[in-house]
């Protein structure tokens, strides 16, 4: 039988989802706690990818498993055996077609950021900090250019191992709420490091150093090396993908 499963994580303490040789990963910690309910070895396959330093909402994965238990057993035996900083949140019986990655219409993020001339001290694991006052309405209006399908080389890692620079930017939107500024955008998928190197080069606009314009100038020119800086991975947040309505998902998990 194939199961979904929404998990939620922060991921300071480890070196991205994928399970690495030299070091934590969610994925290892997931699997373990995953086959230890199951009595045999588990393995998952992710919506996508985070990095190190990145936290997940509801990262949806799905795995086969022959064992019988409920959803119920699958969410609390497994959340009991993982860290305190990851949890699952849901468990649910899907059809054998279903795939947590290729499945998924689109994927969601957000960006935090503090703005305000102290530096973070509850938080800092959760936001990335800027003191200069940012423009929310200039960075929301240029993250406009985002929208549609376009080359995205502008602002793709060096080591992103994708097939094409090619995404479809569903939505983007940037917004002040109290002293944080939050960038959203969701895209039908999203190449390394893609959303933060987006908010690299939105900061620049925010402060007045750059035209609203050039993010789209950026974009247009696909040369990373003249775009900004890639912002830290501790503001972003996996929110999660969308999967069509067929699926049977969760609410907050479809399109």
């Amino acid at each position: 039988m194939r199961w979904a499963v929404g998990i939620e994580y922060a991921g300071s303490a480890y070196l991205g989802w994928q399970r690495l040789g030299h070091g934590p990963s969610v994925q290892a910690s997931v699997e373990e706690a995953l086959g230890r309910v199951a009595a045999h070895p588990v393995h998952v396959v992710c919506a996508g990818r985070t990095d190190a330093g990145v936290h997940a909402r509801c990262q949806v994965v799905h795995f086969d498993s022959a064992a019988d238990r409920s959803p119920r057993a699958w969410t609390l035996g497994a959340t009991s055996a993982l860290p305190a900083d990851i949890a699952v949140r849901w468990a649910q019986p899907v059809a054998d077609e279903f795939h947590a990655r290729f499945s998924a219409q689109s994927r969601r993020y957000r960006y935090r950021i503090l703005n305000r001339p102290v530096r973070p001290a509850l938080e800092h694991a959760f936001v990335a900090w800027e003191r200069l006052p940012l423009d929310a309405t200039r960075m929301h209006e240029a993250a406009r250019s985002l929208l549609g399908e376009h080359d995205f080389s502008a602002f793709r890692a060096q080591a992103c191992q994708a097939r094409h620079p090619r995404r479809t930017v569903l939505a983007a939107r940037v917004a002040r709420v109290g002293d944080e500024v939050h960038v959203e955008i969701e895209a039908n998928a999203f190449l390394h490091h893609m959303v933060r190197n987006i908010v690299g080069s939105l900061l620049p606009i925010g402060r007045g150093e750059q035209p609203i314009q050039w993010l789209r100038q950026l974009l247009d020119g696909r040369t990373r090396a003249v775009a900004g800086p890639t912002a830290p991975p501790q503001g972003l947040l996996f929110l999660g993908p969308r999967y069509p309505v067929a699926c049977g998902m969760p609410a907050e998990v479809t399109a």
